[in-house]
């Protein structure tokens, strides 16, 4: 088999591995997005945020301790004793939960019929706050994030691809991971948005509030329990970028390369933010690796976003969206 040919096969498995990280965080855009019909702008943040806490609780780090030390003359850094990784998670899962409650209680419970854009706005705003507060709490320097999963180039890929084609294929076990993770999480949602009574009432609250109030449906407990869905599946997004480049204030940058993800798969699919980013992943591999060369490389910037332009043109709706008519 040409070099070029098995070059290209491992450019694509890259690229769909990536692909499947991108959409991890898609995942969350579209679980707002589907209970309020509003682009959740602070979904990379929520990532970040998560990232940061699991982080700080691993390590036995003081919340606010620079603060503490700077009021206070105090040299508070860390408890003095580390947590394991899935007492951690756990524990990071319950502050998501109490900052979905918090975002209710506080922000959105006010915002009830208000527009469309006054609720984006509302997540631009919740999104700046949510990245100073992380800074606050656990400082902005670039910390490590390590629980246990494995990493590294995936030697039985490596040897089986070998013996066939005299050239070994280079797939990191994380992204193996991440690819089982984005399945198991796209089947659990779209199970619980198709089948389950509070899937049903989420789908309700989407359509219309006012609606799904007149039959009894809770506005407040359906949007809790959705960013709190969110925010767990952002959690998820952390731990796997975190692992991969390390946990600092860059990572919130992922939601703008989620949102092509959604434009491709469609703002209300489940299965669609996988498809899109699969898409979008192999895509921009394949594009820098055959174009590239010819045009001076760095595509992969603006590739998606090309694509996703492309979309909004001949099929704004995406792959798996709703076509929404209004009549007027």
């Amino acid at each position: 088999m040409p070099d070029t040919l098995l070059y290209a096969i491992e450019v694509s498995l890259n690229g769909l591995m990536a692909g499947i990280m991108y959409a991890l965080v898609a995942l969350g855009f579209v679980l707002i997005f589907k209970a309020s019909g509003i682009f959740n702008y602070a979904q990379g943040v929520l990532a970040l945020f998560a990232a940061l806490t699991l982080v700080g609780l691993q390590q036995g780090q003081i919340p606010f301790a620079h603060v503490i030390n700077a009021s206070f003359g105090t040299d508070l850094h860390h408890f003095g004793w580390t947590l394991p990784a899935v007492v951690a998670i756990a524990l990071t899962a319950v502050v998501m939960v109490g900052l979905a409650w918090a975002i209710e209680r506080i922000v959105l419970q006010h915002l009830v019929n208000q527009a469309p854009i006054i609720l984006f706005m509302a997540t631009i705003g919740l999104a700046y706050f949510l990245e100073g507060l992380g800074d606050v709490m656990w400082g902005a320097d670039i910390k490590k994030l390590d629980v246990g999963l494995p990493q590294g180039i995936n030697e039985t890929i490596d040897a089986v691809t070998f013996n066939a084609f005299g050239y070994g294929f280079f797939i990191d076990n994380l992204d193996i991971i991440a690819a089982f993770v984005a399945g198991v999480l796209v089947l659990a949602l779209t199970l619980f948005s198709q089948y389950t009574k509070y899937g049903r009432a989420l789908r309700a609250v989407a359509d219309d509030h006012q609606a799904a109030l007149s039959v009894g449906i809770s506005l407040r407990f359906i949007w809790v329990l959705v960013w709190s869905i969110a925010g767990f599946v952002a959690l998820v997004a952390g731990i796997m970028w975190g692992s991969k480049s390390g946990v600092q204030f860059s990572l919130s940058l992922i939601a703008l390369k989620a949102l092509p993800v959604l434009m491709l798969g469609g703002f209300t699919s489940i299965p669609g933010a996988i498809v899109g980013g699969l898409i979008i992943g192999m895509g921009e591999k394949l594009f820098e690796f055959f174009a590239g060369p010819l045009i001076g490389g760095a595509t992969e910037n603006w590739f998606a976003y090309v694509l996703a332009l492309l979309f909004l043109v001949f099929r704004p709706q995406g792959l798996f969206g709703e076509k929404i008519i209004e009549r007027v």
